[in-house]
């Protein structure tokens, strides 16, 4: 039986859901989450602090590549701060060793020139230019161009910590907005073009994720410790760790729901 065969057959569960709304920043867990059609998650990615000006036009929003903004993959001392942003208010605070060194309406120039001013100020090595934190309405600013929901099979990720001999990686070294359990290892990357459905959601596998840099950097230290890429090359043939999704049929899904790969619809 193929991998694909066997995911095919095999229902998957949720066992983690996060979302980023600004891009390289904290990780935020949610119990439950609404997914409509061609989105991403509510407000994953929804900000991002350009290193320098990179010719974004919050009217006109059109993708940018990561090396433009503040980022894990180069900049991992960005793991050592620790964000919350509230919905209702459009509030963004930043603590480090636990005291609030920032904060402020990111919907407001007032509340973005307090958290700019922190990373000018702190950043210093990592700038080519004066920090800025962007906006453009229901854009995001992911690593790919297009609304994509990011998985991570963890049956994968064990089976890397067995490539590396045995170190733990912490999952959230991916930033996926997905965790699941039940797939074989990397059976997932045998799903493009496949359907996945969780209740009444439906999202589509587009695409691969090629893993860059920022896994080498763990979450909780902020250290550079590992050489996840190049393991995956190393075993495997290449890079990728995950999938990226795009959502075709709204629903709401949570963490311990079911997902299944949907069998074909016969014409």
């Amino acid at each position: 039986m193929t991998s694909s065969a066997m995911t095919a057959s095999q229902t998957a569960e949720i066992t983690g859901l996060y979302r980023y709304p600004i891009k390289g920043l904290t990780p935020e867990p949610l119990p439950r989450v609404s997914l409509r059609t061609g989105q991403t998650l509510p407000a994953d990615r929804r900000y991002a602090i350009e290193n320098g000006p990179s010719g974004f036009d919050p009217e006109e929003p059109q993708w940018k590549p990561k090396i433009q903004f503040l980022m894990l993959a180069r900049n991992e001392r960005l793991a050592s701060l620790d964000s919350r942003f509230e919905d209702a208010t459009n509030r963004l605070t930043i603590r480090k060793d636990g005291q609030i060194v920032a904060s402020g309406d990111l919907e407001t120039a007032a509340g973005r020139a307090a958290i700019e001013g922190y990373f000018s100020e702190n950043f210093q090595p990592e700038l080519k230019g004066p920090p800025k934190v962007l906006s453009g309405r229901d854009h995001s600013f992911s690593d790919v161009a297009r609304k994509v929901v990011s998985i991570i099979n963890l049956d994968s990720v064990r089976a890397l910590e067995t490539m590396l001999g045995g170190t733990a990686v912490h999952p959230l070294r991916f930033r996926a907005n997905l965790y699941v359990k039940g797939w074989p290892a990397w059976s997932e990357l045998d799903l493009v073009g496949q359907t996945l459905a969780i209740g009444q959601a439906r999202l589509q596998v587009v695409k691969r994720i090629k893993r860059c840099p920022a896994t080498n950097v763990d979450p909780d230290t902020a250290r550079r410790d590992l050489e996840i890429p190049a393991t995956l090359s190393s075993n495997l043939g290449h890079m990728d760790c995950g999938i990226y999704a795009e959502v075709i049929a709204d629903g709401d899904i949570g963490v311990g729901d079911a997902i299944a790969v949907e069998e074909p619809r016969l014409v």
